[in-house]
């Protein structure tokens, strides 16, 4: 099994992606020890961070003895793929579909997710090689617009993003979700303001016992 295989499974059977965006520079490490801790191996930091590069490089440092996969988001063009992957991201997302940032991610053996919302999008994504498709806005259409595409395209690899919660995600996994990425749902902005680590943890743990639940 190659290295982006390996990240492919470990986003699918971790179910859940936690979407770090916004959180200052100097908590990032713990923040992401805590999300892991847990139990989400999938952790996605941003793009439009500032000092992003050095955040992934940080956090890659901090959770390199552990089962932890580290990507990159909000990936908007072909050079901001190349940095994030230069800094060591393992998976690259966007919430679009660019496919020369698909060509970078496959030509550096990079698994590669961006974001569709209609068929003919996830078509285009599939054919310009890329592994699997951010739903994105999922809160805008919903479970039920997975199997609407999966319905002509076939059993493409889906990941609902924004807008998936704790009270809904059991809906995104029995409508043919492979693994969905979660944002504020998950991460505890409150508690990282007050430098709560338990806290963070215990949010991240309670989001992860939902997708297990979802699975079961």
């Amino acid at each position: 099994m190659t290295r982006k295989e390996e990240v492919r499974a470990a986003l699918v059977d971790s179910g859940v992606t936690a979407v770090l965006r916004g959180v200052p520079e100097d908590q990032i490490v713990d923040v992401a020890r805590a999300v892991h801790d847990g139990g989400v191996r999938a952790l996605e930091l941003t793009a439009d961070a500032k000092r992003c590069s050095e955040q992934v490089a940080a956090v890659d440092r901090a959770l390199e003895d552990t089962d932890a996969v580290v990507g990159v988001g909000t990936v908007m063009d072909p050079a901001a793929a190349r940095n994030a992957i230069e800094a060591g991201a393992e998976f690259v997302l966007g919430p679009h579909l660019d496919e020369e940032i698909v060509e970078v991610c496959n030509r550096e053996s990079v698994l590669c997710i961006p974001g569709i919302m209609t068929p003919t999008e996830a078509a285009d994504a599939m054919a310009a090689g890329a592994d699997m498709l951010k739903l994105f806005p999922a809160s805008t259409v919903g479970p039920g617009h997975i199997g609407a595409i999966q319905g002509p395209l076939g059993d493409v690899p889906i990941m609902p993003t924004g807008g998936v919660s704790t009270d809904n995600v059991a809906e995104y996994f029995e409508a043919g979700a492979v693994a969905v990425g979660a944002g504020s749902a998950l991460v505890d902005y409150e508690a990282i303001e007050d430098d709560d680590m338990d806290a963070v943890r215990e949010s991240a743990a309670a989001f992860v016992e939902a997708v297990e639940d979802a699975r079961r």
